[in-house]
C-alpha cells in the first residue's frame, strides 16, 4: 500500500491558508492589496467582531467578468504575471494567486463584482463556503469588486480558538489600515469598525509627484496628531547593480535609479519602541533589517540608547533589484545589493538630519548677548584665573580648547535697538544664593522693531537671544521672543568637541600619542582578517595598529583624547564594532561612537563655571554644528519654553 498520497484540494487549501491567512489583519491586507492593483481609487473596509464575524472590502476598480470571477477561486491564478521571468519584475502589490482560493476555504465567502465597461450592464454573485461553490447568478451592482468574508475559520475551529480578543484583532486591522493611507495618500479609504467609521480619508488631488509629501504629512496628522517635529526627505540618485563577481570580471557598470522620500523625526524626536517606523518599497509595507540599521546608523549620534526614531519613508526603485517573493506573506524583502542600498540609505537620511537646522534661506541671525559678563570673578581671583571647567586655550586638558578671550569672533557684541538688557553687572554665584536684577521697566518695548516679523518657524539657533543669566550652574538661560530658552552648557560643548574631533578624523588630521610601553593584541582568524582589512582606517584616526604575526598586532598609538581606558580594551571594543557591523563600516562611523564617548568626559561640566565670552562663542560654534540640538548621545541640548506655556502656567490663560 502506498504510503504517499496527493492531498485534495481543499486541504490543500487550507494548508496555504495557515501559511498566507495567520489572522483578520491577513484577510484585510490581502483583499485590499487586489482592490489597488485593480486601479481603485476608493476603498471601503467594513469589519464586524475583530474580523471574524465579517471582513468585507468595496472597491471601484476595474472589477471582473463572470468567467474572471470564477477563474479567481482557482489556486494560482493570476492576472499579475505570467512567466517566471515575471517574478523578477513584480510590479502589483499581489501576484502568487493564493490568497482568495485559501480565504474561501476557511470562511462563507460572496463575491459581487461588475467589469467596468460601458457595454456590461449586470455583474456576477458567487457564493463560496469552506471552498466549495455554492451558486453563481447575475447581480446589479456598481463598477468594482465587493468580497464579503464571514466566520473564518469556523471550519478549522483549532486555528479559530488561536486567535486573539477581538480587541487585539482590530489594532492588527487599524494599524495594517493606517499603512494603507500612508502608503497611497491620494485614495480614498474608509474603515467602518462594528458600525461606526473610524477612518475616513478623502481622496488626494491628481497632481505632480512633488505633492506626495504634503499628502503624507496630512495622512500621519490624521493618523497621529501633529506632536512631532519631522524632516522631509525627498532624494533621488543612482548606483552601481553589478554583482561583485561580475565586477571583478571586469564587467561593465549597471547604474540603477534609487528615490528615498518621506518624512522623518526631527533630532530629539524618538519613542521607546519601533511602532513608529514604517518603511514602503515601491509603495508595499515591509519588514527589512538592513533598513532598520539604515535608519539606527542615521541617528547614530542624535538618539538616546532605548530610543527610537519615527519614519515613514518611501524606496522606490526597480522591480528587478528587489526580491518580494521570500516570504508566503510577502512581509519580507530582499535587495539584489542590501549593502549598497543600506549605505544609500544611511547617507541620505544622514544628510536631511545635518540640513535640518540649515533649512531656512535666511542667514543666521546675530545673536545679541550682554556686553557685561556673565559673573564677576570671586574677590580672591583675577580675571586671568581660569576655572578647571573654563573653555580657554589656558585649560591644556581641553583637545580643541576655545579661542582666548582676546581672540573670541565677534558675535553682535553690541546692544540692540530697544531690546532691554535684564543683567547690568550682577554677579551669579554657583554656592551662594544669586543675586537677580529688578524688572525691566513697562516702559521700556519688549522687542525691537526689527524683530517683530514672526520667527515661530525658525530654528530655535536661528532666532536672536538674549542671555538673562545662569540655572545651578549648568544650564544658560536665554529669552527670546518666542519664550525662554535653555541651553545645557555640557551637552552643548560635547556637541562640538564631538563634530570637531570628527572633522579631524574624517580629514585624516588626528594628532598621535605614542604609547610609553608598546601592548600586543592576540585574536582570532576571523578577527584578524577584519583588523587587517581595516588596518588604513585605523591609522587615519590616530591608531598605531601594525601586523606582529598571523594572528597578533602590536599597538603602539593612540589619539590623545583616548583616557581612562586601556590601549587592549580599546582596540577590543573597535572590534566588536567591526563585527557587530561587517565589512561595509565606514571610517565615519567607526570613528563616530569612540569619539562620542570620550567627548563626553572633555567637556565642560556642571558647576563649571565660563563667562560671558565663552558663552557667546560656545553658542557661536553650536549654531554651526551640523546637528546642534542633541550632543552626541542623543539627549538634547537645547531647548524652548514659549510665552504661551508660561502663560498657561501662571494661568493668564486657559
Amino acid at each position: 500500500m502506498n504510503r504517499i498520497k496527493l492531498l485534495s484540494e481543499q486541504v490543500a487549501n487550507q494548508i496555504a491558508a495557515g501559511e498566507v491567512i495567520e489572522r483578520p489583519a491577513s484577510v484585510v491586507k490581502e483583499l485590499v492589496e487586489n482592490s489597488i492593483d485593480a486601479g481603485a481609487t476608493r476603498i471601503i473596509v467594513e469589519i464586524v467582531g475583530g474580523g471574524r464575524t465579517l471582513i468585507r472590502v468595496t472597491d471601484d476598480g476595474m472589477g471582473m467578468s463572470q468567467d474572471d470571477a470564477l477563474m479567481c477561486l482557482e489556486r494560482h491564478a493570476t492576472s499579475k504575471i505570467s512567466l517566471a521571468e515575471d517574478l523578477s519584475q513584480i510590479k502589483s502589490m499581489g501576484f502568487r494567486g493564493e490568497a482568495i482560493p485559501s480565504i474561501a476555504s476557511v470562511s462563507h465567502m460572496t463575491l459581487i463584482t461588475r467589469q467596468r465597461d460601458s457595454n456590461v450592464q449586470e455583474g456576477t454573485e458567487i457564493n463560496v463556503s469552506g471552498g466549495k461553490i455554492l451558486d453563481v447568478k447575475a447581480a446589479g451592482v456598481a463598477a468594482g469588486t465587493s468580497i464579503e468574508v464571514r466566520n473564518l475559520f469556523y471550519n478549522l475551529p483549532a486555528r479559530r480558538k488561536f486567535l486573539r480578543s477581538q480587541e487585539t484583532e482590530r489594532s492588527h486591522i487599524q494599524h495594517y489600515i493606517a499603512l494603507v493611507a500612508s502608503a497611497y495618500p491620494r485614495l480614498a479609504l474608509t474603515y467602518i469598525q462594528e458600525k461606526r467609521i473610524v477612518f475616513q480619508f478623502p481622496p488626494g488631488p491628481s497632481s505632480s509627484d512633488e505633492a506626495d509629501i504634503k499628502l503624507l504629512r496630512e495622512r500621519i496628522r490624521l493618523l497621529y496628531g501633529s506632536g512631532e517635529d519631522l524632516v522631509e526627505v525627498d532624494s533621488s540618485l543612482r548606483y552601481d547593480s553589478t554583482p561583485e563577481e561580475d565586477v571583478m570580471l571586469g564587467a561593465p557598470s549597471q547604474m540603477v535609479g534609487l528615490k528615498l522620500w518621506g518624512v522623518i523625526g526631527a533630532p530629539g524626536v524618538s519613542r521607546s519602541t519601533r511602532d513608529r517606523q514604517h518603511f514602503f518599497v515601491n509603495r508595499r509595507p515591509v519588514d527589512n533589517k538592513g533598513l532598520n540599521f539604515a535608519l539606527m546608523d542615521a541617528y547614530q549620534n542624535a538618539l538616546m540608547k532605548g530610543r527610537y526614531p519615527l519614519c515613514c519613508l518611501f524606496l522606490e526603485l526597480d522591480p528587478g533589484e528587489v526580491d518580494v517573493n521570500i516570504h508566503p506573506a510577502k512581509r519580507e524583502v530582499k535587495f539584489h545589493k542590501e549593502q549598497a542600498v543600506r549605505r544609500i540609505v544611511a547617507d541620505i537620511l544622514r544628510s536631511a538630519l545635518e540640513n535640518y537646522h540649515h533649512s531656512q534661506d535666511s542667514a543666521v541671525v546675530e545673536n545679541t548677548l550682554l556686553e557685561e559678563p556673565l559673573r564677576v570673578p570671586p574677590a580672591n581671583a583675577s580675571v586671568q584665573e581660569k576655572t578647571p571647567g573654563s573653555l580657554s586655550t589656558e585649560d591644556d586638558s581641553l583637545p580643541l580648547p576655545f579661542a582666548k578671550h582676546t581672540d573670541v569672533p565677534s558675535i553682535a557684541l553690541k546692544k540692540t535697538a530697544g531690546i532691554p538688557h535684564y543683567l547690568e553687572t550682577h554677579s551669579f554665584s554657583c554656592e551662594g544664593s544669586s543675586s537677580f536684577p529688578a524688572a525691566p521697566d513697562k516702559s521700556t518695548p519688549a522687542m525691537a522693531p526689527d524683530l517683530q516679523a514672526p520667527l515661530d518657524n525658525k530654528p530655535l539657533l536661528d532666532v536672536p537671544l538674549r542671555l538673562i543669566g545662569v540655572l545651578s550652574c549648568l544650564y544658560l538661560l536665554f529669552e527670546s521672543d518666542r519664550g525662554l530658552v535653555i541651553v545645557d552648557q555640557h551637552a552643548a560643548h560635547e556637541r562640538i568637541l564631538f563634530e570637531q574631533l570628527m572633522d579631524q578624523a574624517l580629514g585624516g588630521m588626528v594628532e598621535t600619542q605614542k604609547l610609553l610601553l608598546s601592548e600586543t593584541l592576540e585574536t582570532g582568524i576571523r578577527d584578524a582578517v577584519l583588523l587587517k582589512e581595516r588596518l588604513p582606517v585605523f591609522q587615519q584616526l590616530g591608531i598605531g595598529l601594525h601586523e606582529f604575526g598571523e594572528q597578533t598586532f602590536l599597538i603602539d598609538a593612540l589619539p590623545p583624547f583616548i583616557k581612562g581606558v586601556s590601549a587592549k580594551q580599546f582596540i577590543l571594543d573597535l572590534l566588536d564594532s567591526l563585527r557587530s557591523v561587517g565589512r561595509e563600516i565606514s571610517q565615519a562611523n567607526l570613528a563616530m561612537e569612540t569619539i562620542a564617548s570620550h567627548a563626553c568626559r572633555l567637556a565642560v561640566k556642571a558647576n563649571d563655571i565660563i563667562v560671558s565670552e565663552e558663552i557667546e562663542y560656545l553658542m557661536d560654534k553650536l549654531r554651526h554644528c551640523k546637528m546642534p540640538y542633541t550632543c552626541p548621545h542623543g539627549r538634547p541640548t537645547i531647548i524652548e519654553i514659549s510665552a504661551r506655556e508660561l502663560e498657561k502656567k501662571f494661568r493668564r490663560i486657559v
